[in-house]
């Protein structure tokens, strides 16, 4: 079930005392017979001052340098108005009218971490998205232009490269795998844009998934205080290594209540191996199947203990899934010796393993744990996109739609359809805006004709009509609506 709380965009930490920690280290070192005469509750005495002096501060300076803020802006120009084109008005309130409609400047904050000596950047997708300058500000000071790399709206990440100088600061990746409930984290980065900051924490859970953030739900969550402009700084261990890259919060309120969630430093390496060969989108392992999430009602009639695991409800007859000899029924419970508790976990752990390899899975059948090994390739684009960007009076003119196929429906996450065409891109201001279509939605029919390609739509809209009867699939829910010519 998805939180029904919003979530905010957010940041870092504040450094926490060490009088706890040296508390726990006095208790360490009573023996047993004074344990039995100590009182319990009696709270311990620093002894030194490299007790009371105790601090994160050798960690928190390893990392700093490397952590930086993201300032993204795009200029959106407004419909023309003659009274703005007037010289006289633009000399006393410059282009766009000192805020008045002409000009507008769209601006986003958020935090950053540099990853590579070269000058990568990996940040949320959220802090650049449909943002066209993007400066980096350095913990020295510096602000430096940076251009975006590659985009991945699937993992919320986002990959940028310093244009001007380096050897940069960077920090090195850990393994969010080796990761525990209760382990030390630090988060670092700009709270409300007050400046760079650091606050200390827990891991308070891993593998949380049904968060709805993106599409591959599968969280670190921290109690390390995260707030607005923290979003893409790095969540730290206690080697400064980077272990998840801040994505949002859990509140009420706007501010941190203590419940964060980064992503995950495994899936950060995926998207930045792609950037860093060039590529401009991420592909990933096909399951080739339909996942379902176990209810205890399911997991009673398949005889299971508890309702864990992700239950193939269809298995495609020529995917990976099927040649590994997976059938329906079958129930997923790890992948390369990794837990996975739900869907959502089953995509995570496929993810975050390279193209080309192979994966082993735990399977569940009729009751017997069973392995078998998948092939990780990615999903085919069959039929060819064949994009078409539709024109003419008709509902869906500005609308650029594409042939639904595997590849399509993994980039896309389209739901509940195997036939249309999806739309990938809408025009400011189009008929398909003003239609409310939607990045993602499956058209399957117009005026009662089934449409099976992108030259079926570009046909069915060629003429003008004086309705529109439109099928459309979306998030998985088939309706019909009609519209006038």
């Amino acid at each position: 079930m998805r939180l029904p709380l919003r979530y905010i965009l957010f940041g870092a930490l504040a450094c926490a005392t060490g009088v706890a920690a040296a508390y726990i280290e006095r208790r360490a070192e009573i023996s047993p017979a004074q344990a039995q005469t100590a009182p319990a509750e009696a709270p311990a005495v620093p002894r030194s001052r490299a007790e009371i002096a105790y601090s994160f501060a050798p960690v928190v300076k390893k990392a700093q340098p490397a952590v930086v803020n993201v300032f993204a802006s795009r200029v959106e120009r407004m419909p023309a108005n003659p009274f703005l084109d007037d010289p006289i008005f633009r000399r006393f309130f410059g282009e766009g009218g000192g805020g008045m409609p002409g000009r507008n400047t769209a601006q986003s904050l958020g935090s950053g971490v540099i990853v590579d000596p070269s000058g990568l950047v990996v940040t949320n997708n959220h802090v650049i998205e449909g943002m066209t300058d993007v400066k980096v500000a350095l913990a020295d000071k510096r602000e430096i232009p940076a251009k975006i790399l590659l985009r991945d709206p699937r993992t919320d990440l986002a990959v940028l490269k310093l244009t001007e100088g380096s050897n940069f600061p960077t920090m090195e990746l850990g393994d969010s795998d080796a990761l525990e409930v209760g382990d030390l984290t630090l988060a670092i980065g700009n709270p409300f844009g007050v400046g760079q900051t650091v606050t200390q924490g827990i891991v308070s859970a891993l593998a949380r998934t049904h968060v709805g953030i993106s599409d591959y739900g599968f969280f670190i969550q921290t109690d390390a205080a995260i707030n607005p402009g923290n979003s893409g700084g790095p969540l730290i261990d206690m080697n400064a290594r980077v272990v998840g890259i801040n994505s949002a919060i859990f509140s009420k309120s706007g501010g941190s209540v203590g419940i964060g969630f980064a992503i995950p430093v495994n899936m950060v390496k995926n998207v930045l191996a792609t950037a860093r060969g060039g590529g401009k989108m991420v592909k990933r392992p096909w399951l080739g199947a339909t996942l379902q999430t176990l209810s205890q009602e399911i997991a009673d009639g398949l005889g299971l203990d508890r309702p864990t695991g992700a239950l193939l409800a269809d298995v495609e007859a020529r995917g990976p899934a099927a040649e590994a000899g997976l059938k329906r029924g079958d129930v997923i419970y790890s992948v390369d010796g990794q837990p996975a508790d739900d869907p959502e976990a089953v995509g995570y752990r496929l993810a975050t393993r390279p193209i080309g390899g192979v994966a082993t899975l735990g399977v569940l059948r009729s009751g017997k744990k069973i392995t078998t090994q998948i092939k990780l390739a990615s999903a085919p684009e069959i039929p060819p996109r064949d994009p078409v960007k539709l024109k003419g009076q008709s509902p869906f003119a500005g609308a650029t739609v594409v042939n639904i196929s595997p590849a399509v429906i993994e980039e896309m996450s389209v739901q509940g359809a195997a036939s249309g065409v999806v739309v990938v891109d809408i025009e400011d201001g189009s008929f398909a805006e003003q239609l409310n279509l939607q990045r993602g939605d499956v058209v399957l029919a117009v005026n009662d004709q089934k449409i099976g390609s992108t030259r079926d739509l570009e046909k069915a809209t060629a003429t003008r009509s004086y309705y529109w009867k439109i099928t459309l699939a979306r998030g998985g829910q088939v309706f019909t609506t009609v519209v006038g010519g």
